[in-house]
């Protein structure tokens, strides 16, 4: 009875800190631009070599933008966009441990691309990363 009551009580506890981070981030998400907005992404590939690409746009997120534009190919998962290649370099993970990241500004994402809104004279970088 003892050890059914301490499991109660611990599942109780996860939905209640469940509750309580989705709170938190529903009240601390950032929120789009509406708007035209420009903006630059800069590609960091493999070998260490970078490029620019600006762009404008009334679209919210980065993620839509950087797909029509053709910067980048990809799937949409359960996880939203898993982007493989970028300014044509293809990712394998199963080859060197190498993926796409990306960055708002100088600081890694905490989203992915399509959930990411677009601000006006915002920063973003895709650093082919490797491990």
């Amino acid at each position: 009875m003892l050890k059914n009551k301490k499991l109660l009580i611990a599942v109780i506890a996860m939905l209640v800190a469940a509750a309580l981070l989705l709170t938190v981030y529903f009240f601390t998400r950032p929120e789009p631009q509406e708007g035209s907005k420009a903006f630059t992404v800069t590609v960091v590939h493999k070998d260490g070599t970078s490029k620019d690409f600006s762009y404008e746009s009334d679209e919210e997120y980065l993620g839509s933008v950087i797909l029509a534009e053709g910067l980048v190919e990809g799937e949409i998962g359960a996880y939203g966009l898993f982007i493989s290649t970028v300014d044509g370099e293809t990712a394998d993970y199963s080859v060197d441990s190498g993926w796409w990241a990306l960055y708002e500004g100088d600081q890694m994402a905490m989203q992915g691309a399509d959930t990411t809104p677009i601000t006006d004279g915002g920063i973003y970088k895709l650093v082919y990363t490797v491990g």
